[in-house]
């Protein structure tokens, strides 16, 4: 399996085929070249570039777009290629067998609406990938490379180092890192990679992580 990070919360799988976890409108378009099928965790614009999914629909009309039932409204212009996923359900995507966990976007605050939101163990058959879009949701199995939530408006460092001691991963990797300068991913980065009991790296987009 060949993952490539880009830019905050968007990831690349080549194997079998390709799929693209979350092209938000902070990631690449790039991301989306060739993939023959897209998850999309949540409805959030640095989740889902609606047009950027579009056209990558247009360029390649069997492309196949996994998402909860709530996110499905917005792609109703390619209605035809999108597919409602629920939490627990297991499917096959690009090659890769996924499972879907979770359910709900983290609570920000009392006041804002809470959101549908799937975190998906992606599998190869020899290793897996999990993202766990915008939560903390524990997927509960042993995880080889996590992805896991560095800085948003619904999060603290503790959550995320706790998150990550929670699954215990082979290796974890900094997801949903958009919003920090530099400064801030250096603060957050020394945390991570100081308590979270694993190897932990934020690394810069276009990244392949073998």
């Amino acid at each position: 399996m060949r993952v490539t990070k880009f830019t905050h919360s968007c990831l690349r799988l080549e194997g079998a085929g390709v799929l693209v976890v979350d092209p938000g409108e902070f990631s690449e378009k790039a991301a989306l070249d060739g993939a023959d099928a897209v998850l999309i965790t949540h409805e959030h614009f640095d989740h889902l570039d609606v047009d950027a999914v579009t056209a990558a629909v247009s360029r390649r009309p069997d492309l196949r777009i996994f998402a909860h039932e709530a996110v499905l409204p917005l792609l109703e212009s390619v209605a035809g290629s999108t597919t409602a996923v629920s939490s627990g359900e297991e499917f096959e995507a690009a090659g890769f067998r996924v499972r879907a966990y979770g359910g709900q976007h983290a609570i920000i605050h009392p006041y804002v609406p809470v959101f549908a939101n799937l975190g998906f163990l992606i599998d190869d058959g020899a290793a897996n990938v999990y993202h766990p879009g915008d939560s903390f949701t524990l997927p509960g199995v042993e995880v080889e490379t996590l992805f896991a939530p560095m800085n948003a408006p619904w999060a603290t460092i503790a959550e995320s180092v706790e998150f990550v001691r929670a699954v215990r991963p082979g290796r974890a990797f900094a997801l949903h890192d958009g919003l920090l300068n530099e400064r801030g991913a250096a603060v957050y980065g020394k945390h991570l990679e100081s308590f979270s009991d694993t190897k932990f790296q934020q690394v810069t987009p276009g990244t392949v992580l073998g």
